[in-house]
């Protein structure tokens, strides 16, 4: 199958490119090519700019400070859960609450909702496809609850078997857990129909979208999701740090899962009364200045042309796929119909961590394992693979780069 034809004339990679300082990195002595942003993204100059300006001259606590950095900080720090709230299309700022990442989002979910609305008996459903950190806190709940959890299998195209999604819907489901876009190997999942068909069955949904941020837009409105998490350091921002949108309504009527500062009304030793959302889960000092960077994330976002620079990501894709699909040797694992910023794939005379070693020696940034999916892998066979992740600055070149490369690695193995 050749590579979809796309019109990324109004798109200039190489002006996007010369924004993210550590593409001109040499590793080995080589350019680096850097096919890891499913790991992370790396960050433009203006998000560079914001960290270093922050600690310079805006560095203070944020919240209920009475002098002038404090008041800059907060101002800040609130600006960016606005435009937070903005890119997803929230209803208001109130229903973002900052993490420290996906991970933590799904997992303030799973206690505070989880251990208030889970019972014996109860099911939980979520998919083949899912991250350790979608398939973990589920199972602690559903250990703590005596709860069952129940998984959509996984085709061996790497997409969702959407009829045996039905039939688990038949019984006492309580919450549907999946990702938008695999992190392993890229599907993009039928996220509105799932959604729909959960509400049917009057369960709460919950979309793991760290994968699907920095390469579509997401309205969780449009969406119908209760619950939406997220990373920054997938969407161009720092690491350490992420959000979970929740609709209002819901986290009004959850506990708080973490005790201390900022998550309280009053306290006292008889008694304590706790904040409003989102600050109810939101204990202790943010990572404030990450937050900040967040925001200037967001701004580089927003700057981009969003039609030409997706097909621009989608052409590189689906060049990257069409010469996979001709390279002997090569073994695609997952061939969805629809994938979004991933390839994974296996060469038949290596294994992954070989491969993977190889090619850093060329200066080309995979990453090899089993990509926090073990249960996926084992679906398919294979102990892992080595997947090759792009972001808007990537180029065709990184493509060919990463080829030749393995043609290389081919006469090692």
């Amino acid at each position: 199958m050749a590579a979809r034809q796309m019109n990324t004339e109004a798109f200039n990679a190489e002006t996007v490119r010369a924004e993210f300082p550590i593409l001109a990195t040499e590793a080995h002595g080589r350019p680096l090519v850097y096919l890891d942003n499913a790991a992370t993204t790396q960050k433009p100059q203006c998000v560079l700019d914001v960290i270093e300006h922050y600690y310079r001259a805006q560095n203070s606590n944020v919240h209920r400070g009475a002098h002038y950095l404090a008041d800059l900080a907060t101002r800040g720090f609130e600006a960016a859960r606005e435009q937070l709230a903005a890119f997803l299309n929230a209803n208001g700022k109130e229903e973002i609450v900052w993490t420290r990442g996906t991970t933590e989002s799904i997992n303030l979910v799973a206690q505070s909702w989880g251990r208030k609305h889970i019972g014996a008996g109860d099911h939980i459903v979520i998919s083949g496809l899912e991250h350790h950190a979608n398939i973990v806190p589920w199972q602690m709940l559903c250990e703590e609850k005596d709860a069952e959890l129940k998984v959509i299998p996984v085709t061996d195209s790497g997409e969702l078997d959407m009829d045996a999604y039905g039939t688990l819907l038949d019984g006492p489901v309580k919450l549907v857990a999946v990702s938008h876009v695999s992190n392993a190997l890229g599907t993009v999942n039928p996220v509105g129909e799932i959604v729909r068909l959960a509400r049917e069955a009057g369960a709460i949904t919950l979309i793991d979208g760290a994968q699907a941020v920095a390469h579509m837009p997401v309205d969780v409105q449009a969406l119908g999701a209760d619950f939406y998490a997220l990373s920054a350091h997938k969407l161009f921002g720092p690491t350490g740090l992420g959000a979970l949108w929740g609709r209002y309504a819901l986290l009004e009527s959850m506990p708080p899962w973490q005790g201390g500062g900022e998550m309280i009304e009053r306290v006292s030793f008889e008694k304590t009364t706790y904040n409003a959302p989102p600050f109810r889960f939101e204990a202790g000092t943010p990572d404030i200045s990450g937050v900040i960077a967040l925001g200037a994330a967001l701004d580089f976002v927003g700057s981009l042309d969003h039609d030409s620079a997706s097909a621009h990501e989608r052409d590189v894709l689906d060049y990257c796929v069409a010469r996979a699909r001709q390279c002997e040797g090569l073994r695609l694992i997952g061939d969805a119909t629809e994938r979004l910023g991933a390839m994974s794939f296996v060469l038949d005379a290596g294994h992954p961590a070989d491969v993977g070693t190889l090619l850093d020696r060329q200066g080309i940034a995979v990453r090899t394992g089993h990509h926090c999916a073990q249960p996926l892998m084992a679906r398919f066979g294979v102990p892992g693979t080595v997947r090759a992740s792009f972001a808007v600055y990537n180029t065709r070149a990184d493509v060919d780069a990463l080829f030749t490369g393995i043609e290389k690695v081919k006469t090692f193995l």
